[in-house]
């Protein structure tokens, strides 16, 4: 069932940097683009539903603690991602 992937992969360390810098932007660029989408939407609708629920005198961080949450959850998920996409591409390679 797994089949080779004939081009090369994305390098799994710029996924990781990718999905630092921009939440789903590291699942598009390791070739899931659904799942990165998924994850930017609830990144966004979890900041904006712990935003409403907080109160003022919270700082930023703990206004947007869901989104950011979600965000963290998804860094190590691409990084994954593109890993096994990598690690299957260089050992079809040999």
């Amino acid at each position: 069932m797994t089949s080779a992937i004939s081009r090369q992969p994305i390098n799994p360390y710029l996924a990781l940097v990718i999905a630092i810098l921009l939440p789903g932007a590291g699942h598009v660029a390791s070739g899931e683009p659904e799942r990165g989408l998924r994850f930017a939407f609830f990144t966004l609708l979890f900041a904006v539903v712990t935003w409403h629920f907080s109160t003022p005198a919270q700082s930023f961080i703990g206004r947007s603690a869901g989104g950011l949450f979600v965000w963290a959850l998804s860094i190590p998920d691409a990084y994954k991602i593109a890993r096994v996409r990598y690690e299957i591409w260089k050992s079809g390679r040999n």
